[in-house]
């Protein structure tokens, strides 16, 4: 394990196992949240996403770390919700991941959505690259959602049925990567071609920095980019993605 591979992909996933295409039930989504807490990979896991309709079932224990979804104020909260996601623009006591275009961010953060069950929720690597360079400029942080259950970008199918629908989805190591190098200010073209990137060969960890085609963000560049800019990616599985990273050799 290389210091910028650890320091790309440390408290990446959120997990959000309630919804699809896993759309787990709720006793389920629990056990494995505290499974992947006990886990080896339990470094890359970060909080666990609820609907605030399903927070009074669940029984939270100590040490969890909640992303709750909410539209209206939700009320008294557990100590253990530290985040805020909603479709509205206004701010909430907490941390808050707004999903509205980014003219109308202020003051939040921004959720982006990269993906869907469907090929024509997918946004395109044009969009997501203007979003990351015009975030980056502004120093608002953000945290993605849908669609990033693989490392790299390529055709997938994009549910878990045997007749699923196929499209291109984005890489979660493409999308953060390419944050990372907007963070440095590189220019929206290049975060383009690092989004449409389909050859893992051409991004190479080592503890000094990462590179990608030989141009490089140094780890501690990265890890203030995960701090400060590129914070989290929801998917309804940890696994996929940990497995992912896996099979190409980058784990472990």
């Amino acid at each position: 394990m290389t210091d910028s591979l650890r320091a790309l992909v440390s408290n990446l996933i959120d997990y959000a196992g309630l919804y699809p295409p896993a759309a787990l039930p709720l006793d389920q989504v629990l056990d494995h949240y505290r499974s992947y807490r006990e886990s080896a990979d339990r470094w890359m896991l970060n909080r666990l996403v609820l609907p605030a309709a399903k927070l009074s079932e669940t029984p939270v224990e100590d040490g969890w770390r909640i992303s709750l979804l909410a539209d209206s104020d939700p009320g008294s909260l557990p100590p253990q919700v530290e985040t805020i996601e909603t479709k509205q623009s206004s701010r909430t006591p907490l941390p808050t991941y707004a999903e509205v275009p980014l003219d109308r961010i202020d003051g939040t953060f921004v959720k982006l959505r990269t993906g869907g069950v469907t090929p024509e929720a997918i946004q395109c690597s044009r969009q997501i690259a203007e979003f990351l360079h015009t975030a980056a400029a502004r120093r608002i942080p953000f945290k993605a959602t849908a669609g990033l259950h693989h490392p790299i970008s390529a055709e997938y199918p994009l549910t878990y049925e045997p007749d699923a629908p196929r499209a291109v989805m984005h890489g979660f190591v493409n999308v953060f990567a390419a944050a990372c190098f907007a963070w440095t200010g590189a220019p929206g073209f290049m975060l383009e071609e690092i989004l449409n990137e389909r050859d893992a060969r051409a991004f190479e960890f080592s503890d000094r920095e990462m590179l990608w085609r030989g141009r490089p963000v140094i780890t501690g560049l990265i890890r203030a980019a995960r701090l400060e800019f590129a914070h989290s990616f929801g998917s309804c599985s940890f696994e996929e993605p940990v497995a992912g990273l896996r099979e190409l050799g980058l784990l472990p």
